[in-house]
């Protein structure tokens, strides 16, 4: 440890040099403070702070740079969870500022509502099939505002499309509607949100092609505002939905937002397709391009997986594909990029290191390794261990 801070305190005194904070999560129960200094080119990453505070199983986390707020959300899957606020640094440190018990099986937690748009709080449990609503701040005193359970009238294709399996909370870029991608149940559940008290009322769903096993979701506009879409990464289909988004008018407090399939990709380049055991998992829009990560296609050889990366066409909205690249992860999870769109930091479950990768903005390709480093203990494959999430503190 001590050669490896040397060489971040030499890398920072180089011309040129940037040093940058990433916090990453881990299913022991433990959340990491990560330092990177280097270029866009090469560079070291090290482990500066550990805290928990987060549950037994921390699944996710959700930064918030203005108010430097960390939000993380336990997976427990016995005897409920928690939810944790924590306020990062300067230094990167974490410290504890909220904590509140929710119903455990947690896989995913967004803030929304309220003036600011972070009122309130929704998760996503995937074996219970429900989101459930908290209102902030959290405290020992906290329960839940409301709950909602899914349930399902046929059975999916799948084997694990026996249940609907909510995966996600994400509001839409305006904050009036929360959707809400149903693995189980090959839907995009859609919610009109009441700012005011966080009550979340259903509107049509959209509908996934059968055994797709729809993920997480992401927003994108055309820069001249005219076009919206949203895009889908599929973990069951392993592939990538394209959707256009229709909105009510403002003024139509009753109207709900709509969404129509365009085209649904392959994560893989034609002619090629991922093994019994490939999994989709996160999704990510910079500018106009689209990148998912694919689990144990071990594309670029052992235990380096690939991502799929596309390109939108900026007045249509639509993908084509552009490449698989490595992500020098096994399993990545979890990926995020920094501001600057120059950086990807790639969290590998199994493996349980985050990767730094360079990228080009302009033509939206990712390039070589820069960093990397293990945190924690290894996983197993296909097991809930190992690394669980990865954000750039910025």
């Amino acid at each position: 440890m001590a050669r490896i801070l040397s060489l971040i305190g030499a890398a920072a005194l180089a011309p040129g040099a940037l040093g940058a904070t990433l916090i990453a999560s881990h299913f022991s129960g433990q959340i990491y403070t990560l330092q990177y200094t280097g270029t866009n080119s090469s560079g070291t990453l090290a482990i500066t702070s550990q805290t928990s505070g987060c549950g037994t199983m921390p699944a996710w986390i959700e930064y918030y740079g203005d108010t430097r707020q960390l939000y993380c959300f336990d997976e427990a899957w016995w005897g409920g969870g928690a939810i944790a606020e924590f306020s990062v640094g300067n230094d990167g440190r974490l410290s504890i500022t909220g904590q509140g018990r929710s119903r455990g099986n947690t896989v995913h937690g967004a803030l929304y509502g309220g003036p600011n748009g972070r009122s309130f709080v929704a998760t996503a449990e995937y074996g219970p099939s429900t989101i459930t609503t908290y209102r902030l701040p959290l405290s020992a005193s906290t329960t839940a505002l409301s709950q909602t359970r899914f349930t399902l009238t046929q059975r999916g294709p799948h084997p694990r499309q026996d249940a609907p399996h909510p995966h996600e909370v994400h509001t839409d870029p305006t904050g009036r509607f929360m959707l809400v991608p149903d693995l189980g149940a090959d839907l995009i559940r859609i919610f009109r949100i009441d700012a005011n008290t966080g009550a979340l009322s259903p509107c049509p769903e959209a509908r996934t092609d059968r055994g797709d096993g729809p993920r997480h979701i992401k927003f994108w506009k055309s820069a001249s505002g005219s076009k919206q879409m949203a895009y889908t990464v599929n973990e069951l289909g392993n592939s990538v939905s394209a959707w256009d988004v229709t909105y009510p008018s403002e003024w139509d407090t009753n109207g709900c937002l709509a969404l129509s399939k365009t085209q649904t990709l392959s994560m893989y380049a034609p002619g090629r397709s991922g093994g019994p055991m490939t999994k989709a998992a996160e999704i990510r829009v910079v500018g106009d391009f689209v990148y998912a990560t694919n689990r144990a296609d071990q594309t670029f050889g052992s235990e380096q997986d690939s991502i799929a990366t596309y390109t939108i066409d900026p007045d249509t909205g639509a993908i084509s594909w552009l490449e698989a690249a490595n992500s020098f992860s096994y399993y990545p999870r979890t990926f995020a990029f920094n501001k600057e769109g120059t950086l990807a930091a790639v969290g590998g479950q199994t493996s349980s290191t985050v990767a730094i990768v360079a990228r080009d903005p302009a033509t939206g390709r990712l390039g070589n390794l820069v960093a990397k480093i293990q945190v924690g203990q290894r996983g197993r494959a296909g097991e809930e261990d190992g690394l669980s999430g990865v954000v750039w503190a910025e």
